[in-house]
Formats: C-alpha cells, sequence, structure tokens
C-alpha cells in the first residue's frame, strides 16, 4: 500500500527531512532498546499534553479529575514501576461525557480532539510496551531529549497565543513522528515495521487536528507562527546532538 498521499502534506509541513545520519544510528540494534523505551515514553507525554489541554482551558473540575485518574495507571508505570501489561491491556478509559467549563473559551471540539488523542496514544504506548515484552526489552529511566523542550521555550507568555503556540508545536511533534515511523518502518524487522507503518495514518490525522485547532482558536492567519516553529523544529532535527532518541538531532 502506498502512503504517499499520507505522507505529502507531512513532507510539505516539515522544513526538513530526518538526515539520513540519524536513520544510520537508528537502525543500529545496539539502539533499538533506546528508541522503544524512548517512543513508549513519547506516548505518554503525548497523552498528557492533550490532557493538560483539555484541563487548563476547556472542561470543569470533576472532569479534569476524571482524566488524571484515566492517565495514573500509565503514569505510574512509568514513574513508580508499579503495574504491568495485562492491567493496562484491561483498562477501559472515560466512560462519561466530560463537561465544558462555564466561562471556557474553547469550545467541543478541543476536547474531542484531545480525548481521541489520548485514547489513540494510550493505545500506541500499551502497544509499544507489548513488542518491548517481545523482545525481552524492560523499561529503565532515560534522561528526556532536547527535542520538545527546544521548541515549547519559544512559545510565548500570554494567551491566547499561548495556547496556539503550544498547538502548533503539537502539530510538528506528531508531524516529525509520523516521517520517522515511515523512514524507519523499511529498515526493521517486520513485525516493528507493520506497527509503524500502522502509526502513519493517525499520527497523521493528530498533527492535522492540532493545526487546525491552532487556525480556529486563533481567528486568522497564524503561517507566519507555523513557519517560525518550522525553522525552530527544523534547526533541532539537522543539528548535531550528543543524545540519541527518537526526536533527536545529527548524531555527533
Amino acid at each position: 500500500m502506498s502512503f504517499d498521499s499520507l505522507l505529502d502534506p507531512i513532507k510539505s509541513f516539515l522544513h526538513c527531512t530526518t538526515p539520513q545520519a540519524w536513520i544510520d544510528e537508528a537502525i543500529k540494534s545496539k539502539n533499538l532498546e533506546m528508541l522503544l523505551i524512548d517512543h513508549l515514553i513519547c506516548e505518554l507525554k503525548a497523552a498528557q499534553t492533550a490532557m493538560w489541554l483539555i484541563r487548563k482551558y476547556a472542561v470543569d473540575k470533576a472532569s479534569g479529575d476524571e482524566l488524571l485518574a484515566w492517565l495514573t495507571p500509565y503514569e505510574d508505570f512509568i514513574y513508580k514501576r508499579e503495574g504491568k501489561l495485562s492491567d493496562l491491556g484491561n483498562l477501559k478509559g472515560i466512560n462519561k461525557k466530560l463537561t465544558l467549563r462555564e466561562n471556557s473559551r474553547y469550545g467541543q471540539e478541543l476536547v474531542d480532539k484531545m480525548v481521541m488523542l489520548i485514547k489513540e496514544e494510550l493505545h500506541h504506548f500499551y502497544q509499544v510496551l507489548e513488542i518491548m515484552e517481545e523482545k525481552g526489552v524492560a523499561y529503565r529511566s532515560i534522561t528526556p531529549a532536547r527535542y520538545a523542550k527546544g521548541m515549547m521555550k519559544h512559545v510565548k507568555t500570554h494567551e491566547p497565543e499561548t495556547l496556539i503556540d503550544k498547538l502548533i508545536c503539537g502539530a510538528y511533534i506528531e508531524a516529525r513522528s509520523c516521517e520517522r515511523f515511515a523512514k524507519l518502518a523499511p529498515h526493521v524487522d517486520k513485525r516493528l515495521g507493520d506497527f509503524y507503518v500502522s502509526l502513519l495514518r493517525s499520527e497523521a490525522r493528530h498533527f492535522q487536528d492540532y493545526l487546525s485547532l491552532a487556525e480556529d482558536i486563533a481567528g486568522g492567519d497564524i503561517s507566519e507562527r507555523v513557519a517560525y516553529f518550522g525553522e525552530v523544529e527544523a534547526t533541532l532535527i539537522t543539528s548535531t546532538d550528543e543524545d540519541f532518541k527518537f526526536h533527536s538531532g545529527v548524531p555527533s
């Protein structure tokens, strides 16, 4: 199956492709453990980001508390080493409609898109953990990558620009993830390659959801800000990086 139509908007959005030097490093067997662990953490962080956006900007306290409880078993696995794969597979997720805050400036669309993203990212978390167990890779703590922090430090500090910038950053993170899954898929074993390919459609949709939300909330042209973060993101991807991770730059 060709994914050109799916990836073309991603390629147009990103300001650079992943350097070959990163791909060459990523496909080395010695780096598989790091890639899987970092991927696992990235899935949780993506869900946490979406949850934070909903809780800060859209829903009432009761709904916010329910979101926190939804993520707790996944956070406990990462931060407290509690739980196991079978426990996470039995979780049900959000089971009632979230209630919008009375004074929220942002509508149901933000909640709907982010709840769907959370559901998918937590499912991907489970899938990565499943592959880790199959391959005998045990979770361990790793240092955080510079990538997301490197973009977030450019986010404006007044609203609604803060929210708009965070959504644009989210779009770039999802787009880069999609591009890298596509780059890696032909070079890894069939089990992992098929998994990476299965992620392309959701990652591409997440990128579009973040971008459309940013445009809707801005209520005007955001192309200048999108271009700005595109340059920031490209610099992080093409500059030398001593710390190899899923979203790292050129290996030193």
